[in-house]
């Protein structure tokens, strides 16, 4: 056997132990078997000080005790309906001397307040329409308006008469009946209506208020008419007018949607506090 052939072996071989010790074991799952004893304890890490202020580990204990009892909350003192006697003590405790002079100041009532009104804008008519955009600069303001309706509600001349009722005359007595109470004059009834929509002219489909004279416009009842009633006597009823409409949002752009119907003649006023504009 030349030296050729013992070289052919000796691969053979190798490649025999090969696929015993490492191609097998690792298609079948097996660690490969090299011959090297494994150590079977873990080896010891040493931790590396980087030099905190504090290098010493915390140690938490993660144990919970759970308490068997709970705590009972202490309860609320009850009035015991008696009442207490508040007396006097020595000032000093609270360290005050009433020998020694307070400090003077200026009473605020003292100061009588401006009540008055300034009108900022007219409004005048006698029909329907729409006004301009209009800005109110003020956090409050009022409307005051007043109108002037054609005639009375209840119609033209309207008065109460009485009539004698009548029946066959029998003999020996009269043909009257009796009498009763009729209503004598035009009876075209006249119903004015007025009516002012006060609208936000930054989003015109809102509307802030509808106003309408409250009572409405039965100008038969604004003449120092007296009302009896049942128990407080008699009232006297005298001329609303003019109305008035308080707002207490402001500083906005608005436009009035004013409606009439059998009107003379209306009048609006916006009116402010005089001490915004002085």
């Amino acid at each position: 056997m030349d030296k050729k052939d013992i070289m052919y072996m000796v691969g053979a071989l190798g490649i025999i132990l090969i696929i015993a010790l490492v191609i097998k074991p690792v298609m079948t799952g097996q660690p490969v078997n090299t011959g090297i004893a494994v150590p079977t304890t873990q080896p010891t890490v040493t931790p590396i000080n980087m030099n905190y202020t504090n290098s010493t580990p915390q140690v938490f204990n993660l144990t919970t005790t759970i308490p068997t009892t709970v705590a009972t909350p202490t309860p609320i003192p009850t009035w015991d309906k008696n009442v207490s006697s508040v007396v006097f003590v020595d000032p000093s405790t609270y360290g005050i001397n009433f020998n020694q002079s307070m400090p003077g100041g200026t009473r605020i009532d003292n100061i009588p307040q401006n009540r008055s009104l300034t009108t900022i804008a007219k409004i005048a008519g006698q029909y329907s329409g729409t006004t301009q955009i209009m800005n109110i600069p003020f956090p409050y303001w009022e409307m005051w308006y007043t109108v002037d309706p054609f005639s009375d509600m209840g119609g033209k001349a309207q008065s109460l008469s009485s009539s004698a009722v009548t029946g066959p005359k029998q003999s020996g007595g009269s043909s009257t009946i009796g009498s009763a109470q009729v209503i004598q004059g035009s009876f075209s009834v006249i119903n004015p209506t007025f009516s002012i929509q006060v609208m936000d002219a930054d989003d015109p489909n809102r509307i802030i208020r509808t106003i309408t004279p409250p009572g409405g416009l039965d100008s038969s009842l604004w003449k120092d008419t007296t009302i009896d009633g049942d128990y407080s006597g008699s009232t006297i009823i005298k001329d609303p007018r003019p109305w008035k409409e308080r707002f207490f949002e402001g500083q906005k752009n608005y436009f009035f949607i004013i409606n009439t119907h059998a009107i003379n003649s209306y009048s609006i006023e916006i009116r402010v506090p005089s001490e915004y504009i002085k």
